[in-house]
C-alpha cells in the first residue's frame, strides 16, 4: 500500500457508491480505490466484525481504512441471498449517504465441485448471490439513477464465464460458477441496451487471478498458476475507470481488467 489519501478534487467527489462483498479482497480494494477519488462508500458483506468468518477481513476493517485515509464510508451487514436484506441494504445506504450513483456488484459465494455433487441448496445459493442479487440490486437503484439521468453499474465477473474448449484441461469444478458468470455478463449487456439513452452505464469486468483470501481457500494459486497472479490494484483501477466513464461511449462492455487498462493507456494506481 502507498501513502496515498483521498483526492479532495477526485472524479467521484459528491457521488455515492455501494460495493458488495467488500469485507476483504477485491471488494475492499475497489471500495478503497473509489474512496480515494472522493466517493462516499457504502460497503456490504456478511462479515461485519472479527470472528464472524473463517477468512480474514471484515467490513469494520474496510470502513476503518477508508476513514483513516480521509474518506467517508459506512458498513451495512447484509445477506444478499435474501430479498428483504437486499432491500434493506439499499434503503440504509441511501439513508446514510444519499442516492446511489455507483453500484458495484462484487459479492459471490462459490462451491467448486462436479455437477452431480451439487445439492439443490448450494446450487440455488450460488444463483441467488451471483445472479439474482445483482439483478435485484440493479432494480433497486435504477429509479433514482433514471430520475437524475446518471448512474454507473459495474458487475464483477470471471474468465470462468468463457466456454471451455477442447482439448480440455484438468477439471476444477467450475461449471456452475462459470454458468453464473455467463448469466451475469448477458444480464449486463441486456440492461445496458435498456438504459443507454438515460445516462446510465452498465458494464462487466473480470479480474485476472488475484491473491485474495477467497482464492486461497480454494487453492487456485499453485505451481501451474502462480505466474499469472495479478496485483489487486489492477481490478480496482479498472472498476474506478468504469465508474466515471461517459455512459454514451462506455457501456455494454464485457471487459478484462488488464487489457482494459492497456486499451485506455493507463497503469493501475497504488492503493492507499
Amino acid at each position: 500500500m502507498s501513502q496515498a489519501h483521498v483526492n479532495p478534487n477526485g472524479a467521484l467527489k459528491g457521488r455515492t457508491a455501494l460495493v458488495t462483498g467488500a469485507s476483504r479482497g477485491i471488494g475492499a480494494a475497489i471500495a478503497t480505490r473509489l474512496a480515494m477519488e472522493g466517493a462516499r462508500i457504502a460497503v456490504s458483506a456478511r462479515t461485519a466484525e472479527e470472528g464472524e468468518s473463517r477468512l480474514p477481513g471484515t467490513l469494520a476493517e474496510t470502513v476503518g481504512h477508508i476513514r483513516d485515509i480521509g474518506g467517508e464510508a459506512v458498513a451495512i451487514k447484509a445477506d444478499l441471498a435474501q430479498s428483504a436484506e437486499r432491500e434493506r441494504l439499499v434503503q440504509e445506504a441511501v439513508a446514510a449517504l444519499g442516492p446511489i450513483d455507483i453500484l458495484i456488484n462484487n459479492a459471490a459465494i462459490t462451491y467448486f465441485m462436479p455437477v452431480e455433487d451439487f445439492t439443490d441448496k448450494r446450487f440455488a445459493l450460488m444463483l441467488e448471490v451471483q445472479v439474482h442479487a445483482p439483478f435485484h440490486l440493479s432494480q433497486l437503484v435504477l429509479p433514482a439513477m433514471r430520475e437524475r439521468r446518471r448512474g454507473w453499474i459495474v458487475n464483477i465477473s470471471s474468465p470462468a464465464g468463457i466456454h471451455p474448449k477442447q482439448p480440455y484441461g484438468p477439471f476444477r469444478g467450475g461449471t456452475v460458477y462459470g454458468m453464473c458468470k455467463a448469466a451475469l455478463e448477458r444480464f449486463t449487456t441486456g440492461l445496458a441496451s435498456e438504459v443507454h439513452s438515460e445516462g446510465i452505464a452498465v458494464n462487466v469486468v473480470s479480474p485476472g487471478l488475484v491473491d485474495t483470501p477467497g482464492v486461497a481457500v480454494h487453492g487456485l494459486i499453485n505451481e501451474h498458476t502462480k505466474d499469472r497472479v495479478q496485483p489487486i490494484k489492477v481490478i480496482a483501477e479498472a472498476v474506478y475507470q468504469l465508474s466515471k466513464a461517459d455512459p454514451k461511449t462506455m457501456t455494454g462492455r464485457v471487459l478484462y481488467a488488464e487489457p482494459f487498462l492497456e486499451e485506455l493507456g493507463l497503469a493501475a494506481v497504488e492503493l492507499a
